[in-house]
């Protein structure tokens, strides 16, 4: 995709020093090439790639300052945004499946008289899936940010996500299991109903906040 530039009104600048802030967190996010920032004009002129407008906006938003003149009235046509919040969500997936799965093989295949209900194991296996999906989501986003920033935006941004994401799959395996079950038959419905249930949200959180994990 080719090079394109837009230009952001930003509100809240009083200096050089805001100005160089502004400039660090457009240029922080993955597929902008430059942004030249001043905040005399009050402007962000970015270089970029195929970044959404919205994505590029919650950047600075997240920094503490405006984004005037940047939103758009929200839909559901985005293409990049659909490709980006999908994106989002396999990695989402990944990281909850570890944690998810891997609880339900143990009390099947490991502990098998362990006397647990199904209900516990069920929450126990939400709750190391996203545990695991924080962890892995925080190491992809060591790429951009500080250990502290990546754990703090991994566990913070995407918590809603994980979470319908981690009831669907489980919902799934008792629906079509009985139980904390894991068969050849319902670990691709799991997979599927915890990627489509949270992917709209991911998609509408990306197109009208800017907001998204990596």
């Amino acid at each position: 995709m080719g090079e394109e530039a837009i230009t952001l009104e930003v509100g809240g600048m009083t200096c050089d020093g805001c100005a160089g802030r502004v400039r660090s967190a457009l240029e922080d996010v993955s597929g902008v090439v430059s942004a030249v920032v001043s905040h005399e004009s009050g402007s962000a002129i970015v270089s970029h790639s195929g970044v959404p407008r919205s994505l590029m906006a919650g950047a600075v938003r997240a920094i503490g300052y405006a984004v005037d003149g940047s939103a758009e009235e929200f839909h559901w046509r985005d293409g990049s945004v659909w490709n980006r919040s999908a994106y989002n969500t396999m990695w989402c997936l990944i990281g909850c499946s570890i944690g998810d799965l891997g609880t339900i093989a143990y009390f099947q295949f490991v502990w098998t008289d362990s006397g647990w209900s199904t209900m516990a194991i069920m929450m126990l296996a939400i709750m190391n899936g996203l545990l695991t999906s924080i962890a892995l989501e925080t190491v992809i986003l060591l790429k951009q940010l500080p250990f502290r920033n990546a754990l703090r935006t991994a566990a913070g941004m995407s918590l809603i996500s994980m979470i319908a994401m981690e009831a669907a799959m489980n919902i799934t395996d008792i629906v079509l299991t009985g139980g904390a079950m894991l068969t050849w038959y319902a670990i691709i419905p799991m997979w599927v109903a915890g990627f489509l249930t949270p992917w709209p949200y991911n998609y509408w959180r990306l197109k009208k906040y800017g907001v998204a994990c990596h």
